[in-house]
C-alpha cells in the first residue's frame, strides 16, 4: 500500500485521469493496420482542427476503433466500480458484480433474443431489461416477512443465478447446433466486437450515471462496512444508501452485458488492484478501481484482437491473465497477515 498524502495525492489523481487517455490512443493505432501515434493524434482532432488525414486511417478509427476502444474502457470501468462497491457492501472480498445474478439474467435475455432473430440493439435492450428483472427477484426472494438483510439477499442471488444458469443451459440444448449455439456460444464468451455509437447510446449512459453515483456515494461505503448496528448508529439510513448502490451497481453490470456478454474477473481483481495501492478507504479505492479498469479492459481487448488473426474471447484472456494474478496476489496478502 502507497502512503499518499498532500501533492502525492493530487498527483496520483491527475495520473488516474490521464493514463487511461494516453492508454486509449495508443490501443487505437495497434490492430492488424497499425497507426502512428501521430496519425491517430491528429485524426481524432481533424474534426475540430479541420486537418488533411488519410480517409482510411479516418474510418478505420472513427467506424471500428473509437467505439470499441470507449466500450472498453466504460465496461472496465464500470465493472471494476461496481465489484469495489460490492465487496463493500457485502463486507466479502470475493464479492463481484455478479453476486445477485445480473450477469446470468442479462445472458438468458440475450440467449432468447438470438435465437429469436434480434438484430444487436435488439439483444442490447432485452438483455438489459432481463439482468434488471433478475435482481428485482433477486431482491423479492431475500425477502422474509417483509424483511431482508444482506446475508438472505446473497444467498438468494446465489440461487436465482443457480437457476438462471440452468435456463441458459437448457436454451442451448435446444438451439440448432450449427447455427444458433456458435453464435449463443461466442456472445457468452465476451466480445468487444460488436461495438457501435448505437449500441453505445442505449447502454454507456446507463453506465456513466451509475458510476459517478457510486463515486459520490462512496464515502458512505466505508459506514455500511461496518456492521449493521454501527452503520445505523451513525445516522445513515443504511437500506436507502444499500438499494442505491445496488441498484446502480445492477445497472451498470447489466449495460456491460448487454453490450458485450460476459466479461469475468474484471470486477473481482481490478478492486483488489486498487487496494494494494490506496488501502481500503473506498474514497481512494473507488476511483482508483475506475482508472485501473479502464486500463485494464483496453489492454485486454488490443491483445484479444492483436495476438491472433482471430479474435480472443474477453473472458478467455480475463481468466489466462486474472487467475495466476489473484493467486499471486493472495499469497502476498497472506504472507503479510502471517
Amino acid at each position: 500500500m502507497i502512503k499518499l498524502e498532500g501533492n502525492k495525492k493530487k498527483i496520483f489523481y491527475l495520473l488516474l485521469i490521464v493514463l487511461p487517455i494516453f492508454l486509449a490512443v495508443y490501443c487505437i493505432g495497434q490492430g492488424r493496420y497499425p497507426m502512428t501515434l501521430h496519425d491517430v493524434v491528429v485524426t481524432l482532432f481533424s474534426p475540430f482542427t479541420e486537418a488533411q488525414t488519410d480517409e482510411k486511417i479516418f474510418r478505420t478509427i472513427f467506424n471500428m476503433r473509437l467505439p470499441r476502444i470507449i466500450l472498453a474502457m466504460g465496461a472496465g470501468a464500470g465493472l471494476a466500480c461496481a465489484g469495489a462497491s460490492f465487496q463493500s457492501l457485502f463486507a466479502n472480498p470475493l464479492a463481484t458484480p455478479d453476486t445477485l445474478g445480473v450477469t446470468a439474467g442479462a445472458s438468458v435475455g440475450a440467449i432468447i433474443a438470438l435465437l429469436s432473430g434480434q438484430n444487436l440493439i435488439g439483444v442490447q435492450f432485452i438483455a438489459l431489461v432481463f439482468g434488471v428483472s433478475t435482481v428485482l427477484l433477486t431482491t423479492f426472494v431475500s425477502k422474509v416477512r417483509g424483511k431482508s438483510s444482506i446475508t438472505m439477499l446473497v444467498l438468494a442471488g446465489v440461487i436465482v443465478s443457480s437457476l438462471m444458469s440452468s435456463v441458459i443451459s437448457i436454451l442451448k440444448y435446444t438451439a440448432d447446433p450449427y447455427d444458433d449455439l456458435p453464435t449463443i456460444t461466442y456472445w457468452l464468451m465476451g466480445s468487444l466486437a460488436g461495438a457501435s455509437y448505437s449500441s453505445l447510446l442505449l447502454g454507456l449512459p446507463l453506465i456513466v450515471i451509475s458510476v459517478l453515483i457510486i463515486f459520490i456515494l462512496r464515502w458512505r461505503l466505508n459506514i455500511l462496512s461496518l456492521s449493521e448496528d454501527e452503520a445505523k448508529s451513525s445516522g445513515l439510513n443504511v437500506k436507502r444508501i444499500r438499494m442505491i448502490l445496488i441498484a446502480a451497481s445492477t445497472m451498470i453490470t447489466a449495460s456491460c452485458v448487454s453490450m458485450c456478454g460476459q466479461v469475468s474477473w474484471v470486477g473481482l481483481l481490478v478492486p483488489h488492484m486498487a487496494r494494494m495501492f490506496c488501502g481500503n478507504d473506498n474514497r481512494m479505492v473507488i476511483p482508483t478501481s475506475i482508472s485501473f479498469g479502464m486500463m485494464f479492459m483496453l489492454i485486454i481487448d488490443t491483445v484479444s484482437r492483436t495476438l491472433w488473426a482471430s479474435e480472443i474471447p474477453i473472458s478467455v484472456l480475463t481468466s489466462i491473465i486474472g487467475a495466476p494474478f489473484f493467486i499471486a496476489l493472495l499469497r502476498k496478502t497472506g504472507k503479510e497477515m502471517a
